[in-house]
């Protein structure tokens, strides 16, 4: 699937999808804010290269290279780039609104 442009400094990227998960890579440049929202998706993040500083439900936490998260569906969820970052995210079930 195409590069999509998210907003100014952060592109999404459809890697794989099934019929109940989705693969997708964002890239962030540094200082990028993707604000405070929630889905019924459970969502896992893997930092392949930067640092993020996501905040879920109120309780910062920090990922840097070849580190991971899983975010609950229904959270809500807000990142901070704090250097350029390549997140790989898994998505279940799939967003659609991303295909």
């Amino acid at each position: 699937m195409p590069v999509v442009q998210v907003f100014s400094g952060l592109t999404r990227e459809v890697l794989a999808f099934g019929q109940n998960l989705m693969v997708v890579k964002f890239i962030f440049k540094k200082g990028v804010q993707v604000p405070a929202h929630r889905h019924i998706h459970e969502q896992s993040s893997y930092i392949i290269k930067g640092r993020l500083q996501y905040l879920v439900e109120g309780k910062e936490v920090m990922l840097e290279a070849g580190q991971s998260l899983v975010i609950p569906p229904n959270a809500e969820h807000s990142a901070v780039a704090l250097e350029e970052t390549v997140d790989i995210n898994s998505f279940t079930p799939l967003r659609e609104d991303y295909l």
